[in-house]
């Protein structure tokens, strides 16, 4: 009866993971699996107000700005409200006009918090100054209050005796009081609380708890870490340690753009190099917030660097130890799981993405997930019977193009689709489907005169591909991405069925110009320096190939386990050891399946019959074999996509490896995938 229960709860969960047709953390089996989001959410901080969560997140030069998050489990999340939409500067940057432009600047590294019965979102603005935002209602409408002072990449604290706190600076942190009213700082107040030299760096987060103040902060020299920082003041003095560090789930860094200047001329030579693999750099979680549940459970929303995606959130569990809120748990502390047991929060939710992200552009209304590149000019763009009409003004490229709407590319891989009606295009016309990176890309229609040009542009090495096009009315431009291989092509289609690749496969990169990563762009601008006619757009589909995850955990399966590091597949001695063999052996020994405990949680049988135990304190040599399945080591799969995952004891919260260089037989004293994942802990499952 056990057995037939299991069963059923298994199906169950595979049903729900079956339906998922956008990333979504939330396993449907009461666990969830980082990151929460396979899209771009940088800067996160996190508060509870009641029953609900609220995340806000940097938008930096795209609106509408300062975006909200809302969930009930802190595993799913739907997008309730931005800040504004648009920036009240009438400063030519924010319009992206006369070759001025705020690319990676903008608004950035929100503070949310709740008193006094209202929100509160403070912000910076590059050259204006500190930036708050109230509202009664978390849907809005927010009020703008324009704080001016020097303070940016702040935390905020409401004291128990009424006063307000922001924290700031990098390396030297500071203190400043801020006027209840929001209208800015209260002069004479600002007061260095850490001084330089103490390891402690930016994005910080303050809180007070049970009397003590806590202040979560972010280091990235040499490579990112976080640290907390506690007093029984808010003035001092402060003693700090490390919190986290080095976990990356197994993911390296992108590569990092080489170019001089800012958003540069096509022609400009770009440096794409090749990333150390082994390297930690700013992919391990790093900068955000904590939050507590209604059972007094503490919780980590913080982000990490993820590849040409961006900076994405992950979520991970607290462990108070010696009053330091650790990230991680008892036994692996410092390091987080990418797949554990969700919140102990009494609510149903059924799992879902955030954002809507296909658009029909029927509504009266973009959808939420879109944002414009720099304030739009209203009268030059409609939602006109059934599709998105952009009127062309004048740009040399794509990046100084007024009026482009984006949305966030998602991961790990997925297809971007869109329809172009060019009938009303104009000579010097160009409007497509695009990637704003630094560099760029994009593919779309040229009007050169009376003829109609298909065009696919790499900046990244100057690259021009034209196709002579017969007058069309319809054409379909694909953008596929592969964003945890750092790499995309363009396609087109003239039927919408049959689609040819145009151009190679693009290496793709993260850069501290936008600060963004990746970014699919509907586009029309004119070269020759007019307003010119429009282009209009319809269907934009994206369509997320490995978002449907319920295969990834191999129920039912007989599989062979190889080690990512070694290349050879595990082995069950007859001696009672786990070691490794030859690459070829098929022998019973190196068959598996698992048995699922429910939960994500599965112990490991070898084809013999014999179970995956262990002995001892998981040291070389006490990963064993036992006929008692009482005695087997519960595990839980953390699925790492591509039949790749690694395997966590529930007991020990630690993970089974072998070491690639010593020799020794399986341990299970690994705390953690490396960046390149060949420190022994990951596998590769095949039937």
């Amino acid at each position: 009866m056990k057995r037939i229960f299991l069963l059923f709860a298994m199906a169950a969960a595979m049903n729900v993971a079956a339906q998922q047709t956008s990333w979504t953390a939330d396993n449907g089996n009461g666990t969830f699996t980082n990151p929460l989001f396979y899209d771009e959410f940088s800067d996160p901080d996190i508060i509870r107000v009641g029953d609900d969560y609220y995340l806000a997140g940097t938008t930096m030069h795209t609106v509408p700005g300062l975006v909200i998050l809302h969930s009930k489990d802190l595993v799913n999340w739907e997008n309730v409200s931005y800040c504004f939409d648009r920036f009240d500067f009438q400063d030519d940057q924010f319009w992206l006009k006369n070759h001025k432009e705020i690319y990676g600047q903008g608004i950035w590294a929100p503070c949310i918090r709740y008193a006094n019965g209202q929100f509160y979102i403070y912000s910076n603005i590059n050259g204006k100054g500190l930036q708050c935002y109230t509202s009664k209602d978390i849907h809005g409408p927010w009020t703008h209050h324009n704080m001016q002072g020097n303070i940016y990449d702040l935390s905020v604290l409401f004291d128990d005796d009424g006063k307000i706190y922001a924290i700031h600076g990098y390396g030297e942190v500071k203190c400043t009081e801020l006027k209840p009213d929001m209208s800015g700082p209260i002069e004479s107040t600002e007061r260095v609380i850490i001084p330089n030299g103490s390891a402690v760096g930016e994005g910080h987060h303050m809180y007070k708890i049970n009397g003590m103040y806590y202040l979560i902060s972010t280091d990235y020299r040499p490579n990112g870490r976080t640290l907390c920082s506690r007093a029984k003041s808010i003035w001092g003095p402060y003693e700090n340690c490390v919190i986290t560090a080095d976990e990356t789930f197994g993911y390296h860094a992108a590569p990092l753009t080489q170019v001089q200047g800012r958003i540069v001329p096509d022609g400009t030579k770009f440096g794409i190099p090749e990333v150390d693999k082994d390297a930690t750099a700013c992919t391990n979680i790093h900068q955000g917030g904590i939050v507590q549940t209604q059972k007094g459970d503490w919780w980590a929303l913080l982000m990490m660097d993820f590849h040409s995606i961006g900076r994405t959130v992950t979520l991970a569990p607290i462990t108070w130890k010696d009053g330091w809120p650790m990230l991680g748990l008892e036994g692996n502390l410092g390091r987080a799981p990418r797949t554990w047991i969700k919140p102990d929060i009494d609510v149903q939710v059924t799992p879902h993405a955030p954002y809507q992200r296909n658009e029909n552009f029927d509504g009266a209304q973009l959808g939420r997930v879109w944002q414009w590149n720099h304030n739009p000019e209203e009268n030059m763009w409609s939602l006109s019977k059934g599709r998105l009409r952009l009127k062309t003004m004048p740009a040399e490229q794509l990046m100084w193009a007024r009026n482009s709407l984006t949305q966030r590319v998602i991961g790990p891989e997925s297809n971007v689709t869109v329809e172009l009606y060019p009938k009303n295009m104009k000579d010097g016309d160009v409007a497509g489907l695009g990637n704003i990176n630094v560099p760029c890309s994009w593919i779309g229609i040229v009007c050169d005169g009376k003829s109609q040009i298909l065009r696919c542009f790499e900046q990244a090495i100057n690259d021009t591909i034209d196709v002579q096009l017969e007058k069309t009315e319809k054409i379909w431009l694909r953008l596929v991405g592969h964003y945890d291989d750092n790499s995309a092509h363009y396609e087109y289609s003239l039927d919408g069925k049959e689609f040819k690749q145009m151009g190679r496969e693009m290496p793709l990169s993260y850069q501290l110009i936008s600060f963004q990563g990746s970014r699919a762009a509907l586009f029309a601008f004119n070269v020759r320096g007019n307003n010119g006619g429009y282009a209009e757009f319809d269907n934009f589909i994206v369509e997320e190939t490995k978002a449907d995850r319920a295969g990834n955990i191999p129920y039912g399966k007989t599989f062979r386990i190889i080690n990512l590091a070694t290349g050879k597949p595990m082995h069950a001695q007859p001696h009672g050891l786990m070691y490794d063999t030859r690459a070829n052996d098929k022998s019973k020994q190196t068959q598996f399946h698992i048995i699922d405990k429910g939960n994500g949680k599965v112990v490991l049988q070898c084809e013999d019959g014999r179970f995956v135990f262990v002995s001892g304190y998981g040291l070389p040599g006490d990963v064993r074999l036992t006929k008692d399945e009482d005695k087997a080591e519960v595990f839980l799969w953390q699925d790492y996509l591509n039949h790749e995952f690694m395997l966590m004891s529930m007991r020990t919260h630690k993970y089974i490896g072998k070491s690639p260089t010593t020799g020794s037989p399986y341990s299970m004293d690994f705390t953690g995938a490396d960046p390149a994942r060949r420190n022994g802990a990951v596998f590769r499952w095949e039937e």
